[in-house]
């Protein structure tokens, strides 16, 4: 199997959306990622990963000043531990480092060992957490890189993605 990542386009939605719900309680719905093509494209970018044309995993990266925030990034239960996360991060990453960012920034789930794990990989470090931030009450740890265009950010991205993929 050969994974493919792409810009995600309107059509992908409702497969986003249904990943969304598979993962969360109070998922993002439909109309919001659609809602996601309304705004400023330079503002925004989201990638889609297919395994065999099957679509099987998303992320999406917003842009403010300097900086640039993931959004969102989910992947289908039946393919975690795949590198598919780690692909899309990658390629997140990447963008932002050619959108000429200097730092990017994520909130994730104080519990969520795994993710925790794939972005410190990535050199993304805890600067703080949002009390209550999830509709459960959970709190989120608030990650940041900070100057991404430096070669210590090159070398981690690097060491991050070799191997992302099976």
């Amino acid at each position: 199997m050969r994974l493919h990542l792409r810009e995600m386009t309107l059509a992908d939605t409702p497969d986003v959306a249904a990943i969304e719900g598979s993962l969360n309680a109070e998922p993002w719905s439909e109309a919001l990622f659609r809602g996601e093509f309304d705004v400023d494209p330079t503002s925004r970018h989201w990638l889609v990963a297919e395994l065999d044309r099957e679509l099987v995993g998303f992320g999406g990266m917003m842009y403010a000043t300097d900086d640039a925030h993931l959004m969102n990034l989910g992947v289908a239960p039946h393919h975690h531990r795949k590198g598919i996360a780690r692909a899309l991060v990658g390629a997140l990453f990447c963008h932002a480092i050619a959108r000429r960012a200097t730092g990017i920034t994520l909130e994730v789930r104080t519990t969520n060992a795994a993710a925790r794990k794939l972005y410190a990989d990535f050199g993304l470090a805890p600067v703080g957490t949002r009390p209550g931030y999830y509709a459960d009450g959970e709190d989120a740890l608030i990650l940041w890189a900070h100057d991404i265009q430096g070669p210590d950010f090159a070398d981690r991205l690097g060491g991050a993605m070799s191997g992302s993929t099976r």
